[in-house]
């Protein structure tokens, strides 16, 4: 891949800074002194699942996907590099710095807009705007049960939890269930053995008066899954590893690839389900050669409006693990951040955090933003600090614990929190990182 210098500006080497926008849901993105390198991955799979597959990284300096802003630190204006269509071309943008110059070089020149603005926020704010979607629609407030229950959850932890909700009038419209309940990652068709019927649990939870809700990986099929072996021809590799194994995507312009597709949400819609958080669908974009031949962004819009069509236009759609603008329009609300923690890590530091507030700008203007679910049970050691995040930079408002497990300030804490979710519209104040 080669790249071409766009252009160049002087900087203050200890007051200049530089936004650098990540691929996906759990890339980085954040602010940095221009003298800095962002972040990089140590492994192969870390950059299949964090960085943008098959895009290199250069050795140091900045590179953002679709997205760099330069404020000089010299009082100057700030130097927005941007796509100029971001739902059909996305460009990789490259900044690094040179003898007090920061210079700026992109893969596709001709698709990169170079623009200015008062402030590295205003720049921010103008790219939201003049792709901002027509309708940003409420967000429901959400139960799920991902970060207590994992890849263990059973049909009655959802039944106790919804019972609990229920008797204590939590404000919560939605109960989802999250990862754990299919036999495996692409077969959506067959359950795990810890759920008799999935279409009994949205009944359950529809005669509670709140709408049922689901995780699903939809463009994601993990080499175990039945699927994988038999539509070897559907996939594509590259996907990186989870669920013990290597994942694959989907090959999303392949006709039985579309049909298995609709029939999977079509089924899950009239089975009850009208919320969908819609992981790992960064495996719809991988490079490669498709049935069909077009870019990888035109066939994961393909597949994202596939999936709209078949649970209509009434269903919210969540965005996680996703192409961040190639989704715009698309979804109803972006996971903004990587997970808080995961399995055995629940005593570090919440990981999304910076990304959360990097990303602050997006809410209201491409969607809605989900900082990720608050944990606020005693055994989460960060729960208040996560609470603070979730409070300032949460748009879709869920909390995810076992109810019964939550203290007094837990449960005054995610009522609050559910009772007081913002409007769908811009956050009022930028975040601190872009008042350095």
């Amino acid at each position: 891949m080669s790249f071409t210098d766009i252009d160049e500006l002087a900087v203050d080497p200890h007051l200049a800074t530089v936004y650098e926008h990540g691929w996906q849901s759990w890339s980085p993105t954040r602010m940095y002194r221009v003298g800095e390198s962002s972040a990089r991955p140590d492994e192969p799979w870390q950059h299949l699942m964090r960085f943008r597959p098959g895009v290199a990284l250069p050795s140091s300096g900045f590179q953002g996907e679709g997205l760099l802003v330069v404020d000089p630190g010299s009082g100057e204006p700030s130097r927005r590099y941007a796509a100029t269509d971001p739902t059909l071309d996305v460009p990789t943008i490259r900044a690094r710095l040179e003898a007090g110059r920061v210079v700026v070089a992109a893969n596709r020149p001709q698709q990169v807009t170079v623009s200015t603005a008062i402030t590295l926020g205003a720049a921010l704010e103008g790219f939201g705007d003049a792709h901002r979607v027509d309708v940003v629609r409420p967000p429901p407030r959400v139960w799920c049960t991902w970060y207590q229950y994992f890849l263990d959850v059973t049909e009655q932890d959802v039944v106790e939890n919804l019972e609990a909700i229920d008797r204590l009038d939590l404000p919560v419209d939605v109960v989802q269930v999250d990862d754990g309940w299919q036999a495996a990652v692409g077969d959506w068709l067959e359950l795990s053995p810890r759920f008799s019927s999935m279409r009994d649990v949205a009944t359950r939870i529809h005669a509670s008066g709140l709408r049922a809700g689901l995780w699903v990986a939809p463009f994601t099929v993990a080499q175990h899954s039945s699927l994988a072996g038999d539509h070897p021809d559907w996939l594509m590799p590259g996907g990186g590893t989870n669920w013990d194994g290597r994942l694959t995507g989907l090959d999303l312009t392949h006709p039985g690839v579309r049909t298995h597709l609709r029939r999977v949400f079509e089924g899950l819609r009239e089975a009850g389900f009208d919320y969908f958080k819609l992981d790992f669908t960064y495996t719809g974009a991988l490079p490669g050669r498709r049935h069909e031949d077009v870019s990888d962004i035109e066939a994961y819009r393909s597949g994202l409006r596939l999936v709209r069509e078949a649970v209509g236009a009434d269903a919210y759609l969540l965005g996680c693990g996703a192409p961040l603008l190639p989704s715009i329009g698309l979804v109803d609300a972006m996971r903004v951040s990587p997970d808080t923690f995961h399995p055995g890590l629940a005593d570090t530091d919440p990981r999304g955090r910076p990304a959360v507030e990097a990303r602050a700008w997006q809410q209201g203007r491409l969607w809605v933003n989900d900082a990720d679910c608050l944990v606020a049970r005693p055994s989460f050691p960060r729960r208040e600090e996560w609470a603070g995040v979730v409070e300032r930079f949460g748009g879709l408002r869920s909390f995810s614990d076992r109810v019964a497990a939550l203290d007094d300030w837990g449960l005054e804490t995610v009522r609050r929190l559910l009772a007081t979710a913002p409007d769908p519209v811009p956050f009022a104040v930028l975040p601190e990182p872009y008042r350095r």
